[in-house]
């Protein structure tokens, strides 16, 4: 199961939680601090320690903190806010989109970085560049919430505002901070690739039979996390992950839809060749 505070984070907690809007699809949305626009190619200035912006989350700032503060060239990070609640990072305009709260999760991600920044000697331009420290467990970590590695508005390249309600609204995966609507900031200008997931063994296929009306297992929990990494979330508020429901058979027909099957090949009773498409993690 998906923890809602991430292993490697000190535990910051700064209460004040808030539910999300769960008929959205899942998102992670990317910042940089930016905590300087002074900073140019000729004068270069050094980077803001971390301490201070865990010190400025959980003081002055603490009506903008995010999820994550992530420091990409120490791999440190400290955590504010559960990811079962809404954080801070982003303006929430009255009767518009949640922007916080728009999904399932909308984890926020603020990286420790300013366009030429200098970090022992060296200057960095982009945040791609840096060494992005602690990168693959942070991807593993927002991954474990649903939020696909795909970007719906495109990798962020530049500080180019692209913004669409729509997309918003209907799919799930990364967003720049230049990308949510009712937002005016233009970062992060850059982001790294999505790391690589490690190798795991799949579990069998159990047999069409397993799948019956009250049937409760943690396989069928393994089940419904690649279905809604898949972008086949057709589970409503409550599902009870681990038992098979109608729920878990409409997740399971979209998905047999994505692979081009039809008919009575998709019914929602997985199939071995479905099953083994979909990768579900071996159960130890």
């Amino acid at each position: 199961m998906a923890e809602i505070w991430m292993p490697q984070a000190i535990n910051m907690d700064l209460g004040d939680h808030a539910p999300y809007d769960p008929g959205f699809p899942p998102k992670a949305i990317a910042h940089i601090t930016a905590d300087t626009d002074k900073a140019t190619p000729e004068h270069p200035l050094d980077l803001v320690p971390f301490t201070n912006l865990q010190s400025f989350f959980t003081h002055d700032g603490r009506e903008k903190a995010p999820h994550i503060l992530w420091d990409p060239f120490a791999g440190a990070f400290a955590q504010f806010f559960p990811a079962t609640s809404r954080s801070k990072a982003v303006h929430d305009l009255a009767g518009g989109t949640r922007t916080d709260r728009a999904g399932k999760v909308v984890i926020q991600i603020e990286a420790l970085f300013f366009p030429f920044c200098r970090v022992n000697g060296k200057v960095f331009w982009q945040l791609a560049d840096t060494p992005c420290k602690g990168w693959p467990e942070l991807n593993a970590w927002v991954r474990s919430w649903g939020v696909p590695d795909t970007w719906p508005m495109g990798h962020p390249v530049d500080f180019t505002p692209n913004r669409s309600e729509t997309v918003w609204e209907t799919k799930g995966g990364w967003y720049a901070h230049a990308q949510v609507p009712e937002n005016i900031h233009v970062d992060p200008g850059s982001w790294p690739a999505f790391a690589e997931q490690p190798l795991t063994t799949t579990e069998p296929f159990p047999g069409a039979s397993f799948f019956h009306t009250g049937q409760r297992s943690p396989v069928i929990a393994a089940m419904h996390d690649r279905l809604v990494a898949e972008g086949c979330d057709r589970y409503r508020p409550g599902d009870v992950t681990d038992l098979w429901e109608t729920d878990d058979m409409d997740s399971y027909a979209a998905w047999q839809r994505k692979l081009g099957l039809s008919g009575p090949d998709a019914d929602g009773i997985p199939g071995k060749s479905s099953w083994d498409r979909l990768r579900v993690p071996h159960l130890v």
